[in-house]
């Protein structure tokens, strides 16, 4: 009979394809992410048929981390401006304080290993969000939305990270041009 899987292992080769990942983007070896995660190469194997599986899990563990952290205490009942800045400020400091796991979020987005069905089930965690810039922005995809607020928020934390001296002006700056541009 086959031992049961252990969490904490699968977690700990997650955590290391996500370092992996963020310094070199998905090309990143098994032996490179399991050497990382302390367990043998093979273990990997056993947690993920594939590679392209265990890239393809790890976006969505981290795109279910990013949505639990901007959707926490969401006001769903006040104004627009206010549910605006919520997701703003979550999504600031998700990216802010988890520099790992942004960098990486940023090489699986764009990478053509993870799968139409990955990219929908990752997306679906965000229907609050694109439920907030489809009624600020009216006729407009929220998808295209949501790629600007992403853009935006990218750069947000890359100044945040570059002048942290002027961090919180940074933040407040970038949310200034997100509210104009949502609310035109």
């Amino acid at each position: 009979m086959a031992r049961p899987l252990s969490e904490e292992k699968r977690q700990a080769i997650l955590a290391a394809a996500t370092d992996a990942i963020a310094t070199v983007g998905v090309a990143a070896s098994t032996a490179k992410i399991a050497t990382a995660a302390e367990v043998s190469e093979g273990t990997i194997f056993t947690y993920f048929a594939t590679k392209d599986e265990l890239l393809n899990q790890l976006y969505l563990e981290l795109k279910d981390d990013l949505g639990r952290a901007m959707l926490a205490t969401y006001p769903a009942k006040a104004g627009l401006r206010e549910r605006a800045h919520h997701v703003w400020d979550r999504l600031i400091e998700w990216g802010h304080t988890n520099p790992a796991k942004n960098r990486a979020m940023k090489q699986l987005s764009v990478s053509d290993k993870i799968t139409p069905a990955s990219r929908n089930a990752g997306n679906a965690v965000f229907e609050e969000v694109n439920n907030l810039l489809s009624e600020a922005r009216s006729g407009t995809s929220p998808a295209f939305c949501g790629a600007i607020l992403e853009a935006l928020s990218e750069k947000t934390v890359d100044f945040m990270r570059r002048e942290p001296d002027r961090a919180d002006a940074h933040k407040a700056a970038g949310f200034a041009f997100f509210w104009k541009g949502l609310t035109g």
